[in-house]
């Protein structure tokens, strides 16, 4: 198996798993707060985190270099898990995963202000057909805009500014400092979010939050394994891969049915979305937002791209500059 075929394989299960994970939470959110899955979920996730986080080599404190991106990244990261929780909850599958299929675009128009990019009238096109492939699945005047709405599209702007400060601050800042910020917060935020709301859990229930961190963390290491494994232009895309999951869980498990403006709208995002990647690749941009720094992670578990060592990041790069090579 080529090393690409390799990363597809490795993210198109790292995603299958993902998808789990979100059913594990909708099943959840239909009797309990978002806050309180979310409080158990990151409970259970310090113990696994743990364990990666022993391989850290690098030496000092847990003090951010960059405390006020940080403060403004932990805070995008808990209001992105809150946000998503919520929207799984009350939406169908499929309807949720269209809308927040729209984080990529959203960072590459993130990346103009905070990172100095510039993005070309292509790219910047593409963006805009995205956007309007999210209104096609609100269809705002049609029908109404529930809170899950508005929920799902806080946790792709949310999502994608958390994301993009990763890649402005990342190269200075320890994974470890990271990963923990946002989970501790989410500890004690979500924890006193809780109380008002709280509900006894019978063990299996207890055991649903546990699996959530699980496949979280499980999920996690497959993707961490195919971006070393494949150039990022093929495991980027692969993220999609989540509607056909979503449509099948949510038609067996839950009695869903993905309407037309759905698939319309979702076709619209995914397609933008994929050419945003692929002039990426393709033109070898020094900074390629989307490339690096799209990745999963609800604040209540980790994110990859800290976990992706400096020679990892640059063969990322690299990946990029020998796409561009090749289309000369």
């Amino acid at each position: 198996m080529s090393p690409n075929a390799k990363g597809a394989f490795f993210a198109l299960t790292a995603f299958g798993i993902f998808a789990t994970h979100d059913v594990v939470v909708k099943y959840l959110g239909g009797g309990y707060s978002p806050f309180q899955v979310i409080f158990f979920s990151s409970l259970m996730s310090f113990p696994l985190v743990s364990f990666m986080l022993m391989r850290d080599p690098m030496p000092g404190t847990l003090r951010p270099v960059h405390p006020w991106w940080t403060a403004i990244r932990t805070t995008a990261a808990v209001l992105n898990g809150m946000c998503a929780f919520y929207a799984f909850s009350v939406l169908p599958l499929a309807q949720t995963y269209a809308i927040l299929f729209a984080t990529p675009l959203l960072i590459t128009l993130l990346s103009i202000p905070l990172l100095g990019e510039q993005v070309g009238w292509r790219r910047g096109l593409a963006v805009g057909v995205g956007l309007l492939g999210v209104m096609v699945v609100l269809r705002p005047g049609s029908t109404e805009l529930s809170s899950g709405h508005l929920a799902a599209m806080g946790s792709a702007v949310f999502g994608a500014t958390a994301s993009i400060i990763v890649r402005k601050v990342g190269h200075a800042e320890r994974s470890v400092t990271l990963l923990l910020y946002p989970m501790a917060a989410n500890f004690v935020v979500v924890g006193i979010l809780m109380i008002a709301v709280y509900k006894p859990m019978p063990i299996v229930d207890i055991g649903a939050t546990s699996m959530i961190s699980l496949l979280g963390f499980v999920a996690g290491l497959f993707l961490i394994a195919a971006y070393k494994s494949g150039e990022a232009a093929i495991v980027a895309p692969m993220q999609y891969s989540q509607i056909l999951w979503a449509s099948a869980y949510g038609f067996f498990l839950f009695e869903e049915t993905i309407d037309t403006y759905t698939i319309i709208g979702a076709g619209i995002i995914i397609a933008s979305g994929i050419y945003i990647v692929a002039r990426e690749s393709t033109k070898g941009d020094s900074q390629t937002p989307v490339l690096r720094t799209r990745s999963r992670g609800y604040g209540s578990s980790f994110r990859i791209s800290p976990f992706l060592r400096p020679s990892d990041r640059r063969k990322m790069a690299a990946d990029s500059a020998q796409a561009a090579v090749k289309a000369g």
